[in-house]
């Protein structure tokens, strides 16, 4: 009795401290064990009191839990009512309004009037054209804010070129690496002033390149050497190839189209009199027609294979030496003088091409020269061996012949193969030899610029910020997908570009 009575009561009304051990080990139970004993429950893979006994929990609990995963998985599972059944709800508010403006026009391309007729016919809201006008100017000008704000100093290659809106030219500058747009002006001209001031304005923002990469336009090359003497401007191989697939082209289709010419002849001999002496001229124009195909077939094929050399030899990335490749140049432009006739002027337009332009179309090959001596002296190697590991790159990876060069190169190089074989991708893959990103541009900003009779300014920085800050949905390049051009040119994540405009997305609860 007496150490029964020393043992205090609990106070009235409060639990057993058995039951309030209970109830503590239920409550403190996390999220993902209440779910865990739910499925357990479903699944009738243990007993009841297994699982009660498991988690120190009662019956009951186990039961309430497993109750609950039932009805979730019913209601995952329950068919659709149909197509009316309420998804969301959204606070349209006159700021998520002027988003859609915004998301319309820069997203899906729309025109001024599209907006209009959407948010009238799905939203029953009137909104004028101007109201439209006034909201993207005043997004321009935050836009234009940003753009002036971005450091540039990360830029070590810069495609340069000039794009045409209604007769009138567009300045364009993008980072090779990022695909970063850093100029987009619409200007009057296109001469060395007009170029230098721009150079001068970005070159203000941190804009200092290694070299970059443009056409022979005399206007661009002129206002980067007054702005940027330092810098030096590589020619654009994609032209230059282009140009020369247009007259290889160009000399197949008179080819082809030579049967027809001589049939055509030959049947007007058949309906000509026959008279000895307009027998005579007939046939030696028919026979002198008949050596002109031949010759043009001979053309045909000379100018082919030296352009065929020009293409994958000269200005192959994966190639000779710069002295080499300087050679063969000069040999192809030589054969082309040779080859020149009157009745094909493209082919002299494209030997002129070539002569005025070969240190800069070669200027690459420079570089890759200077990257492979480095390799070369980083891995104490000869730098004949680094060569020819950057001349297997010129073969097929699904030919003999590439396996069987990678084996030799392997046996002779050792342990060093691999890391010389990335060392060489890497210097490939980072020296860019033309600016046809500048072209990708445009077939992009095609899409905004049909919609407009005139360009301004204030247009022109809303799409250089929009196309700097959207993240890329697909890309040839893996590394590009789900970041935006500033964020591959920085390294660095950043807000959604509605947020950098200070909008405040709508996210589902």
């Amino acid at each position: 009795m007496a150490v029964l009575s020393s043992v205090r009561s609990p106070p009235a009304g409060s639990p057993s401290p058995l039951m309030h051990s209970a109830l503590s080990i239920a409550a403190s139970l996390s999220p993902d064990i209440r779910q865990d004993i739910g499925i357990q429950v479903l699944a009738r893979t243990e007993p009841i009191s297994h699982i009660a006994s498991m988690h120190q929990v009662s019956r009951k609990f186990v039961y309430q839990q497993g109750d609950k995963a039932q009805q979730a998985l019913d209601e995952t599972f329950a068919p659709s009512k149909g197509d009316d059944d309420v998804l969301f709800h959204l606070p349209v508010t006159k700021n998520w309004l002027f988003q859609l403006i915004l998301g319309l026009v820069l997203i899906c391309h729309s025109s001024y009037r599209g907006v209009v007729e959407l948010l009238r016919d799905l939203f029953d809201t009137s909104i004028s054209i101007g109201t439209v006008h006034n909201r993207l100017q005043e997004t321009a000008e935050q836009a234009a804010e940003i753009n002036q704000s971005q450091d540039l100093a990360g830029i070590t290659v810069g495609l340069q070129d000039e794009i045409f809106q209604s007769d009138k030219p567009v300045l364009v500058g993008v980072d090779a690496a990022s695909t970063y747009c850093y100029l987009l002006k619409c200007v009057d001209h296109r001469d060395e002033d007009t170029w230098g001031y721009h150079l001068l304005d970005v070159m203000s923002q941190g804009f200092n390149p290694d070299y970059t990469i443009a056409d022979g336009g005399s206007g661009l090359r002129a206002g980067q050497k007054a702005a940027m003497p330092e810098v030096p401007c590589h020619g654009d191989v994609f032209h230059i190839q282009q140009q020369s697939e247009q007259v290889v082209n160009g000399l197949i289709r008179r080819v082809q189209g030579g049967p027809a010419r001589l049939l055509k002849q030959a049947q007007q001999m058949s309906k000509a009199s026959l008279k000895e002496i307009v027998a005579q001229q007939l046939l030696s124009q028919q026979l002198l027609a008949e050596q002109h195909e031949q010759a043009l077939i001979c053309l045909a094929q000379d100018v082919k294979t030296l352009l065929g050399w020009f293409s994958h030899d000269v200005m192959a990335l994966a190639g000779p030496p710069l002295a080499v490749r300087q050679e063969l140049f000069d040999f192809i432009v030589s054969e082309l003088r040779q080859r020149e006739d009157e009745r094909y002027p493209a082919i002299r337009k494209l030997r002129k091409a070539l002569r005025n332009q070969r240190e800069q179309l070669l200027a690459f090959a420079g570089v890759i020269d200077q990257k492979l001596a480095d390799i070369a002296a980083a891995f104490e190697l000869p730098l004949q061996a680094v060569r020819e590991v950057c001349l297997l790159h010129r073969k097929h990876k699904t030919s003999n012949a590439y396996w069987e060069r990678w084996n030799q190169l392997h046996s002779q190089l050792s342990d060093k193969f691999y890391e010389v074989m990335k060392a060489v991708e890497k210097a490939l893959e980072e020296t860019p030899r033309a600016s046809s990103m500048v072209e990708n541009l445009n077939s992009r900003l095609r899409n905004y610029f049909f919609l407009r009779r005139s360009l301004g300014d204030d247009y022109l920085s809303l799409l250089q910020f929009f196309l700097n800050h959207r993240q890329f949905i697909r890309s040839m390049k893996p590394e590009r997908v789900g970041k935006s051009p500033k964020q591959l040119l920085t390294g660095k994540a950043h807000p959604h570009w509605l947020e950098l405009l200070g909008f405040k997305r709508f996210q589902r609860a």
